[in-house]
């Protein structure tokens, strides 16, 4: 990838966002064929956004590279979510909720998954800080415990709910953790998070200034394209998921899964040039993001408009989140991986969606 930057971009990174654009401003919800094509050229627009963002990510180093990314992830599952839930629906209350539990599972038991799988397949065991893992993990906890489970137990409002008052303190306080974590990724700790050989000179030469330029400029144009397809085509998924006769909650896993996708191809392919460290660090980077910054936008969204918001989990989601985070921890508690890991995971993922299609 970062050969090719040296010498420009390739047609198709930048020509599959705009012939997307182009879908989108024809129109596609009244045809179809067009919407099937719509969702082709959504993946093509989210594989165009893995490669500019990796161009920009090369440029910058890391962490600051994978920062990039689950920033950029999360500000296209924010503009998805905010966007449904103004537009109103049954749904709506429940929507932030789905979502961002589905893209914390989907991060721990899929981006994981793949990043444990290939590289133990391919390399056996692969190596990286535990004072990264464990960083992350403690930000993580403590901020799925304010969103997700404590609403369950406060007595101010219905179970599953806050008062304002009570989704402000959460809001500040997720914002002030995912800060710090980001404080102590990028400034104090930064050794923490990156591979053994991250400041040696041998990797592949930086893509030029005007390059990396051109790549955000269109990092910014496949970002956008998602989101507007996206949304252009969650009633065709909510319509395919009621016809199917599955539960609503199915609808925030697919939006979670096209919005992490950029990211999962991300994890394989650093897993498979094994570097594990940097999948480590997009996957729970990105689960930090994804519910510090997305809880407190959706928030504001919510207070603005007096939209209702349910974030507490019911009883069977919280087990699967609580074994989940639990095999995490102990996973990455030695500094090294293995498959097994990976297999326990994967079997996790498969319990949660097998339930939420058949409750």
């Amino acid at each position: 990838m970062a050969s090719n930057a040296r010498f420009g971009l390739p047609i198709w990174s930048m020509l599959l966002p705009l012939v997307a654009w182009g879908l989108f401003f024809v129109g596609i919800k009244s045809n179809i064929w067009l919407q099937i094509l719509g969702g082709i050229f959504l993946i093509g627009s989210v594989l165009s956004a893995v490669y500019h963002t990796e161009v920009v990510a090369h440029k910058v180093g890391e962490p600051f590279g994978t920062i990039i990314l689950a920033l950029a992830i999360t500000i296209i599952e924010v503009a998805l979510i905010i966007s449904l839930m103004v537009s109103g629906g049954d749904n709506a209350p429940y929507l932030a909720r789905d979502t961002v539990f589905a893209a914390i599972m989907l991060i721990l038991n899929g981006i994981l998954v793949v990043s444990l799988m290939i590289g133990g397949l391919k390399h056996r065991e692969q190596f990286f800080g535990q004072k990264s893992a464990s960083t992350a993990l403690i930000t993580l906890v403590s901020i799925l415990v304010m969103t997700l489970i404590m609403p369950n137990f406060t007595t101010s409002t219905a179970q599953g709910t806050y008062s304002a008052a009570q989704l402000i303190f959460v809001a500040v306080a997720s914002l002030v953790l995912y800060g710090s974590f980001i404080m102590v990724q990028t400034v104090r700790h930064r050794d923490y998070f990156l591979a053994a050989d991250d400041d040696l000179d041998h990797h592949a030469q930086p893509p030029s200034t005007k390059i990396t330029t051109i790549s955000f400029i269109f990092l910014l144009i496949c970002l956008g394209i998602v989101v507007m397809l996206a949304k252009s085509l969650s009633p065709s998924i909510e319509a395919a998921v009621a016809y199917m006769g599955a539960p609503a909650a199915l609808v925030g896993v697919i939006i979670a899964a096209v919005v992490l996708l950029p990211e999962g191809l991300a994890a394989l392919n650093a897993a498979r040039r094994n570097r594990f460290q940097t999948s480590l660090n997009l996957a729970l980077g990105s689960a930090l993001a994804s519910i510090g910054l997305t809880i407190p936008a959706v928030t504001i969204v919510c207070l603005m408009y007096d939209i209702p918001l349910v974030l507490g989990l019911d009883g069977k989601s919280m087990v699967l989140l609580g074994l989940s985070t639990f095999i995490v921890m102990l996973s990455l508690n030695q500094g090294r991986t293995n498959i097994l890991y990976g297999i326990v995971l994967l079997v996790n993922l498969a319990a949660y969606i097998f339930t939420i299609i058949v409750p």
